[in-house]
């Protein structure tokens, strides 16, 4: 047992060194590092080096709870203030938006399963339900390219685009699910499907939103000792807010998405702390989920498949993404065509396509493991072909721009309590105007220089420090003054 144990542990460090290594290629050649991942899982797994993985459920638990963490923590980097532009076109793409694709898709995939690409016939609840888990944006494909690859885009898209991705896998969810009703039953749709669709919506809506507004609650007044211990409690937030949502018949991803929503755009005790600790857990389970979905797939299995699904993925890329996205944006007259082809570009599959195949496996519906390989291949085609070009078209419809600059190059960050503001400035010859001492820059009041950075050194200054074009200059001041202008002559 010892020897299993740590075994497990050497071949899991592996994984995730090899992982962590591969993924410098995604910024060196603009390949999603969450691809790479997955290929990293196929590479070791029974046609690549020889590990051995084919338990669903495990592979399912393992993405619950990664799903949970990528959701909570996505949902605590979307500002109210940015999504509120573009709440309603986003909520009608993660609502309507994934019912449309998954009807537009399936009906393709039942009049495709006709010919003799596949020797398989599907019927059309099961085409429907195939659609189905592949429905949805995936979060963590989004999120890891717009933010690991600093995309800036015009018109809000960037927050339309997140808020879709993050809000639309519980829609996806429940059409799984549902669908998987309806098959294995053998009763078809009915309107209890549609009662149970809305209400674990609902119940997933206002329990991600009470639950969020009590661990603030709590987490502000718990007065913890060590605040290590405080993204610990944020982790045990997400868990008690998925767990109880789902014993209610609710959503737990829509809730732990709208739960890490309401944390943060609240002040949160420690929420650097915990931002940072949730950033690299996110990162960890991102990298686990990946390759133990790769570890499932036989790439030999996909073989006899890749003519179909390549069919279907191209298909959802040119037709059933873009037909969904201008057909549910028509109300929205301030969208404008080019940027909702960029929309349509960005329905990207990533891991949450291929988690909610499993699903059908473990409830053993007809042809499910067809059906896994199938949406696993789509998932391939859609992070090769789409993951690859977002910032190529960005710049062809001319929607991108200059990312806003976060934090400063000092690498010193202000926990949220202390009410001031910390930036950077580089000085340039017109600054230096009055003097190229710090006290001939004439300062507002209520600013303060705390650090000079030269080159590589680290200057701490008084008023007679000499200052070159080309210095950076760390500042605090007072949360009313605008930034860099207050240095300009």
């Amino acid at each position: 047992m010892s020897f299993l144990t740590e075994g497990f542990l050497l071949v899991g460090a592996i994984l995730l060194v090899v992982s962590i290594f591969v993924s410098k290629l995604s910024f060196k050649f603009g390949v999603p590092t969450l691809l790479l991942f997955l290929m990293v899982g196929m590479l070791f797994g029974s046609d690549g080096v020889g590990i051995e993985f084919s338990n669903m459920k495990y592979a399912q638990a393992i993405g619950i709870v990664a799903m949970s963490i990528i959701l909570f923590s996505g949902g605590m980097d979307t500002k109210f203030s940015d999504i509120r532009p573009v709440v309603v076109p986003g909520l009608v793409l993660s609502t309507l938006g994934v019912v449309l694709t998954a009807i537009i898709t399936g009906l393709f995939i039942f009049l495709l399963s006709k010919s003799a690409i596949i020797s398989i016939t599907f019927t059309l609840p099961i085409s429907i339900l195939l659609a189905s888990t592949a429905s949805s944006t995936d979060s963590a494909s989004v999120f890891s390219i717009l933010r690991g690859q600093n995309i800036g885009l015009k018109n809000n898209l960037r927050p339309m685009l997140e808020l879709e991705s993050g809000s639309n896998d519980p829609v996806a969810y429940i059409m799984t699910i549902t669908m998987i009703g309806a098959v294995t039953s053998g009763e078809g749709l009915s309107w209890n499907l549609a009662v149970n669709f809305i209400i674990q919506l609902l119940v997933g809506t206002l329990f991600g939103y009470l639950l969020g507004k009590l661990g603030v609650f709590v987490i502000n007044k718990i007065n913890l000792h060590n605040t290590s211990l405080y993204p610990i409690l944020v982790l045990c937030l997400i868990f008690i807010t998925y767990s109880t949502t789902y014993f209610l018949n609710g959503n737990g991803y829509l809730a732990v998405y709208i739960a890490g929503m309401v944390v943060g755009n609240h002040p949160l005790v420690k929420k650097l702390e915990t931002n940072t600790f949730l950033d690299g857990l996110t990162w960890l389970f991102q990298i686990i989920m990946f390759l133990i979905l790769g570890l499932l797939v036989n790439p030999r299995e996909l073989l006899t498949i890749a003519p179909f699904a390549i069919l279907v993925g191209i298909f959802m890329i040119v037709v059933a993404r873009p037909l969904t996205v201008f057909l549910t944006l028509i109300p929205f007259k301030k969208i404008d065509v080019k940027s909702k082809l960029f929309i349509s570009w960005v329905g990207l599959r990533g891991a949450v396509p291929i988690l909610f195949a499993t699903y059908p496996v473990i409830a053993e519906v007809e042809n499910s493991h067809v059906i896994f390989n199938i949406v696993f291949f789509i998932t391939i085609v859609s992070l090769i072909i789409q993951g690859t070009t977002i910032p190529f078209m960005a710049k062809k419809l001319d929607l991108d721009q200059e990312m806003e600059k976060v934090g400063n190059d000092f690498g010193i960050v202000f926990p949220e309590e202390i009410d001031s503001k910390l930036w950077d400035v580089e000085i340039t010859e017109n600054m230096l105007i009055n003097g190229h001492r710090l006290m001939d820059m004439q300062l507002p009041k209520g600013i303060l220089v705390i650090m000079i950075k030269r080159n590589d050194q680290y200057i701490i200054p008084n008023g007679d420090a000499e200052i070159h074009i080309g210095d950076k200059l760390l500042l605090v001041s007072a949360p009313e003054h605008d930034e860099p202008h207050v240095l300009q002559p």
